[in-house]
């Protein structure tokens, strides 16, 4: 009898051509483009976390919300991080989450959780650009920025 398993997929919806997609070329350009993605009804009432799937001219694949937490924290579950963004075939990532205190300064779990993240980049071969903060009235803060990366 032949084994049964399931399939897993990976999609994109809007079917945007690739030759469309946005180059990112710095922090303020990934910064604009997730604060115009972010759900403005919930940016400064909960936190979430999501990560920018990149190809190899750092141009935009997706934007996918790994979770979204309560006011002051969400989890970040690293193994289905890195299941989307090998499942994706992406080779570059920026991470972002958003404070809703409007606080522009890393916690210290917010460093640690980018250096776990950055570690296992690093065996994937996946560049990590950077880690933004976003807050409520469209400001940010820049892990690479800031020489945290």
């Amino acid at each position: 009898m032949k084994a049964q398993v399931n399939e897993i997929k990976i999609s994109y919806k809007g079917g945007l051509k690739s030759s469309m997609w946005q180059k990112i070329s710095n922090s303020q350009d990934a910064a604009e483009l997730l604060y115009e993605d972010w759900d403005k009804d919930s940016i400064g009432i909960q936190e979430s976390f999501k990560v920018v799937l990149l190809n190899n001219s750092n141009k935009v694949k997706g934007v996918y919300q790994l979770s979204q937490g309560g006011i002051t924290g969400t989890l970040v579950d690293v193994r289905i991080l890195f299941a989307v963004i090998l499942k994706s075939l992406s080779v570059g990532i920026i991470l972002t989450h958003n404070h809703p205190s409007g606080k522009l300064v890393p916690s210290e779990a917010d460093k640690q959780l980018t250096n776990k993240i950055k570690n296992a980049s690093k065996l994937f071969d996946i560049k990590l650009l950077d880690h933004l903060i976003l807050i409520p009235d469209g400001n940010y803060y820049s892990f690479s920025d800031n020489g945290l990366l």
